[in-house]
């Protein structure tokens, strides 16, 4: 349970979002995921399921070691979609746009 909210938590850090805000974003009401985060007591498996749809990540992506989760909002996926269909030298051109 503890790990469960523990990372419910770090993973709302991560993005900025308040439980407020993830309560918003999953149409959770705020009531039940404050009393599921701040009392240990885990959500169930179908709102689990919501907060990690929120968070654009799948239940087995969820429950893996921090380093190996990638997180990525909408935005960064499809950046990282066309990037990589670019050329090699636009992708280093690009690179080099972000960097200045």
């Amino acid at each position: 349970m503890i790990f469960v909210n523990e990372k419910i938590n770090r993973m709302c850090e991560a993005r900025g979002w308040t439980l407020y805000q993830l309560s918003d974003r999953t149409e959770i009401p705020y009531s039940t995921l404050n009393s599921a985060i701040n009392r240990n007591a885990a959500p169930k498996i179908d709102t689990l399921q919501r907060i990690c749809d929120a968070f654009g990540i799948s239940l087995a992506q969820f429950f893996m070691e921090d380093e190996q989760l990638e997180i990525l909002s909408a935005e960064e996926k499809k950046l990282v979609t066309l990037f990589r269909k670019l050329t090699e030298n636009k992708q280093r051109a690009i690179i080099e746009i972000l960097e200045k």
